[in-house]
């Protein structure tokens, strides 16, 4: 039952330890420690043109999500800049990556700071946006409380709630009541997630679909995918794409006793979620006695068994060179990782048990024939030789998949007159 008075406080109380947590994170990615006065709320030099949007997308997964709204909200709004905060570099450097050389530089990019009374206030006095939209499940009290008080409107974009997360913010009903109540609107992927965000408090809920479905490769990826499969022309390709921490000592064994069993001569790309992983993988690789190259040093040869996917930015050229896709986060109980980019470039996907945090898509994709679920590593790597060994059924797949994505795009619009509808006028 914590109020905010006593959240804040936690929050001061911290500050030691999220100091600490950013200087460990830096060992591995040393931008954690760049622009780090923005994460108190300090922003130096002046803010962006008025008026401002301003879109909250968390890291990498919820920025490209974004990125069809961005486009509509710059389209239908030409008069007014974006602001484009996240709390990851990996996140900052994919806004980088989509906007540094477009949208004739009316994309600006910063940190939103941490959930400090103090912080949230100075923010919002910077940059004074004329409305918010939080991308997904970023509710953060004082921010909405900050918001609220200079009457900005924040909404809630792409918005999805396992009933795991529900029951952990229903522990907190003084504190987290008043932050979904603050909110403007909420655009909710499916109808249980409108049904679960209704109930902790949020008062204009709709069903307006999951972003991803509208987020379109990128044309020079998806070629450099396919430049990757010519030159790999005689070898099946089995990918692993955003694995977690364990799930690759899991996915290596099974592989390594399938491969005993079976001559397979199947290529393993392996692309761990997380770039500071990437080193650790490499170690496990390098312990465990594996033919293995990095993507950063070129192409694999015909020696390779696991190819290292160490790049940033191009998942959907994985997806468009491999014959079957495993989407990790799913063989241990992490949620999973989201299957509909892997669709979008035609990939077929096997999919582990443990997928609360998409349950919807999951269930949809398997229902196409665009996916199938696995119990096991072994039980996934047993399915993944069958498949690659069977031609028809993957082609088949792969056409469920394709199918399966463009048939539920659409929810762009539906936000945008969300949107429109919240503001009446107002931008």
């Amino acid at each position: 039952m914590m109020p905010r008075w006593l959240y804040s406080l936690l929050w001061y109380l911290a500050t030691p330890l999220i100091g600490l947590r950013l200087l460990w994170r830096a060992r591995r990615q040393a931008a954690y420690l760049r622009h780090l006065g923005e994460r108190y709320g300090f922003y130096g030099g002046p803010k962006p043109p008025s008026p401002l949007i301003w879109v909250h997308a968390v890291s990498v997964g919820e920025t490209r999500a974004a990125e069809p709204l961005i486009e509509g909200l710059l389209a239908n709004w030409p008069g007014h800049h974006i602001l484009l905060t996240s709390m990851t570099p990996t996140g900052r450097a994919a806004g980088h990556a989509v906007y540094g050389e477009r949208a004739g530089g009316r994309v600006t990019q910063a940190y939103l700071p941490y959930d400090y009374p103090g912080a949230t206030r100075r923010f919002l006095a910077h940059f004074q946006p004329a409305f918010g939209v939080l991308m997904e499940t970023e509710i953060w009290p004082n921010l909405l409380a900050a918001a609220a008080a200079r009457q900005v409107p924040v909404m809630l974009a792409n918005a999805r709630l396992s009933e795991r997360s529900a029951k952990g913010y229903g522990r907190l009903p003084r504190l987290v009541r008043p932050a979904f109540a603050a909110l403007a609107g909420v655009g909710a992927q499916t109808a249980d997630d409108a049904r679960r965000i209704a109930v902790l408090g949020a008062a204009r809920v709709e069903v307006c679909g999951n972003l991803k479905f509208d987020v379109t490769p990128a044309p020079e990826k998806l070629a450099l995918g396919e430049q990757w499969r010519a030159a790999i022309p005689s070898r099946p390709v089995f990918l692993a794409a955003s694995t977690r921490d364990g799930e690759e000592e899991l996915l290596l064994a099974a592989w390594r006793d399938q491969g005993r069993q079976r001559a397979s001569a199947a290529l393993l790309v392996l692309v761990p979620r997380h770039p500071q992983r990437f080193a650790d993988v490499a170690a496990l690789l390098d312990r465990q006695g594996w033919r293995w190259q990095r993507r950063s040093l070129g192409l694999p040869d015909a020696a390779c068994a696991v190819w290292l996917g160490d790049s940033m930015g191009e998942m959907a050229a994985y997806y468009r060179l491999a014959d079957l896709a495993f989407i990790g986060g799913s063989l241990l109980p992490l949620g999973g990782q989201n299957l509909i980019e892997a669709a979008a470039c035609d990939c077929p996907v096997l999919i582990g048990p443990h997928t609360f945090n998409f349950a919807q898509a999951t269930a949809d994709a398997i229902a196409a024939g665009a996916a199938r679920r696995v119990a096991d590593a072994v039980t996934l790597v047993e399915t993944g030789q069958q498949l690659l060994a069977d031609p028809a059924q993957l082609a088949a797949m792969r056409q469920a998949a394709g199918a399966f994505a463009r048939a539920h795009r659409g929810a762009t619009e539906r936000t945008l007159a969300l949107v429109a509808r919240i503001n009446r006028g107002a931008l």
